[in-house]
């Protein structure tokens, strides 16, 4: 084990949430609603990146090749078990490897996001368009988009949407 890896884990234990607001949850208009709605899809940021949350900084972090695969096993179930703590889940592939799984997780800390107090709120990096996704050649969608015909991904990687067709 990386001599840094008891600190590392003591660190993300502490990050851990530990209350959620007492406040109550707010009724909002319609209106407001749809406003907020409106904010998310224009592409308002949150004021805040996980890390400001959860006080954990990215270049804490040993890199990837700096660590076994057991080390980054145990980091990233113990910073998956600290995300829910926060109600933030991520979505990575299911065989993705574990120095990716890690590299993502430790990226979460620089990304804006917004905690809620009840549901939940999440990561997903896949676009579903298969050959720009950031996962590469271990992107979900690559099963789906192997099956599509030739005229449709023509069509979808001329398109603005960039969206699959299901």
């Amino acid at each position: 084990m990386h001599p840094y890896i008891p600190h590392l884990l003591s660190d993300i234990t502490a990050a851990h949430r530990t209350e959620i607001s007492e406040e109550p949850v707010r009724e909002i208009s319609f209106e407001e609603e749809m406003e907020e709605i409106e904010n998310w899809i224009a592409g308002e940021e949150p004021d805040h990146t996980f890390g400001y949350y959860c006080g954990l900084e990215a270049d804490n972090f040993p890199p990837p090749a700096q660590l076994t695969k057991k080390d980054m096993k145990e980091v990233c179930k113990a910073f998956k078990h600290m995300m829910f703590t926060w109600n933030i889940d991520i979505s990575l592939p299911k065989n993705f490897p574990v120095a990716l799984q890690y590299s993502f997780l430790v990226k979460t800390l620089n990304e804006r996001t917004m905690i809620v107090n009840s549901g939940f709120t999440g990561f997903d990096y896949c676009t579903g368009n298969a050959p720009d996704c950031v996962f590469k050649e271990y992107c979900p969608c690559l099963k789906f988009w192997d099956d599509l015909p030739e005229d449709d991904i023509n069509k979808i990687t001329n398109d603005d949407a960039g969206s699959l067709p299901f």
